[in-house]
């Protein structure tokens, strides 16, 4: 039996664990050390540390305080570590905390986050979804049900202070080109008591939170990546930019289609992860890495009939993009949403489905100017119903009677 080396106790605040943190700074002390070789286990909150309730009310989702998150279990310190070096991360098993067979997905209000298609989903809604073994279904989407494939939205290495001050400065310039945007273009440093720095303490602590990165996004040494398949059976190969490296993953999802659109996106868990590491050394340069190389999980949730929805790069107003593969995906996911509304499904209900089922993102055609192509591939195994067209129409075999709750706007 391998050993847990960072608990978490999910009627407690992660901020009163010191093997926990929100921030990404190279001074972050290294809570617990492993060597090559080892395996062990690792359980985490879900990336809100506790703030979104199992009920219908989704305020919690509209008053969610992102200033918070992620909250990440670590860093673990690999003995032997240097920069430059790749650490091999195995994911060997994975899954949900007893106390917490649920998860949520959810929308942020544009005032507080956004999203992917905020302009059409602009308040806070959320849905609650409940696992049955390997299958999840909720009781705001009626209709549907699929097997999960969970993996950590989140997980990377600590930043040294050379990568940590490009980050700020590279994302300072950009929020600087529009610095009252709603939502802003990057999140910034705050410095403020939401920060959680694991067991710095003090002055330092305060220090490393006014400059220390957000987990927001994804980065050169991993962090947000939301990739689906990293999951039972997968590898990555991280690179390594302090000594021990300083291992943290969090963000776990039960199920999450490609591109996470809806932000608060897959179905978000609580949850622990059983992981082996290992070293390349000198395997940066070796192998001419920069950012990860993330190897698949052989376990996939086995659906081979799919509708595939696709979208070009001229947004909604009819204006024509330049080989926009962001645009072009959006107009894949809205053409599928308006699709399923044939349905019976409510908006939000079909945008909840393509966050959190286990839908494929494609870039299809990046050269034939002037527009990308990027398509939705949605499996139709995962309804309880016929959604293929035919020539007798949709049926509305949703009636309307059960939506995602919204939040009321204050």
């Amino acid at each position: 039996m391998a050993d847990t080396l960072i608990s978490v106790n999910l009627s407690e605040s992660p901020l009163t664990n010191e093997n926990i943190h929100n921030r990404w700074h190279p001074d972050i002390p290294i809570g617990v050390w492993v060597e090559p070789g080892d395996d062990f286990k690792i359980e985490t909150y879900d990336w809100t540390g506790g703030q979104i309730a199992n009920n219908n009310d989704a305020s919690d989702v509209r008053d969610v305080e992102l200033e918070q998150v992620h909250y990440l279990s670590g860093p673990i310190g690999v003995k032997g570590a240097e920069a430059g070096d790749l650490l091999v991360v195995e994911i060997l098993d994975i899954g949900a905390k007893e106390e917490m067979n649920w998860g949520f997905n959810g929308f942020f209000s544009k005032k507080n986050g956004g999203g992917f298609l905020t302009e059409h989903f602009p308040e806070a809604q959320k849905s609650i979804w409940d696992f049955e073994g390997m299958f999840t279904k909720s009781r705001h989407v009626p209709g549907v049900r699929y097997a999960g494939l969970i993996h950590p939205g989140l997980i990377g290495c600590l930043p040294d202070k050379d990568m940590l001050d490009m980050w700020n400065s590279r994302e300072s310039a950009l929020v600087a080109t529009d610095p009252d945007r709603v939502p802003p273009l990057a999140a910034l440093p705050d410095g403020g008591p939401t920060a959680h720095m694991g067991r710095l303490k003090g002055e330092a602590r305060d220090q490393a939170a006014s400059e220390a990165a957000r987990t927001v996004p994804p980065r050169e040494h991993g962090g947000n990546c939301d990739i689906k398949d990293l999951s039972r059976g997968s590898k990555v190969f991280f690179p390594v930019y302090i000594d021990g490296a300083g291992l943290s993953m969090g963000d776990l999802h039960f199920s999450q289609g490609d591109g996470e659109i809806t932000f608060c996106g897959a179905i978000e868990m609580a949850g622990w992860i059983h992981i082996k590491v290992s070293l390349i050394k000198d395997g940066m340069n070796s192998y001419g890495v920069k950012n990860p190389i993330f190897q698949p999980s052989p376990m996939t949730p086995k659906y081979d009939d799919y509708l595939i929805f696709e979208g070009i790069s001229v947004d909604e107003q009819g204006g024509q993009h330049y080989l926009d593969v962001h645009i072009a995906y959006r107009q894949a996911c809205l053409n599928a949403i308006e699709y399923l509304k044939k349905f019976g499904y409510s908006g939000a209900q079909a945008y909840a489905i393509l966050g959190t089922a286990p839908v494929q993102g494609h870039i299809s055609g990046v050269v034939d100017i002037p527009n990308a192509c990027a398509t939705l591939w949605l499996p139709t195994d995962i309804f309880d119903f016929d959604l293929k067209p035919g020539v007798d129409g949709p049926k509305k075999y949703i009636d309307g009677s059960v939506d995602i709750p919204l939040a009321p706007d204050l």
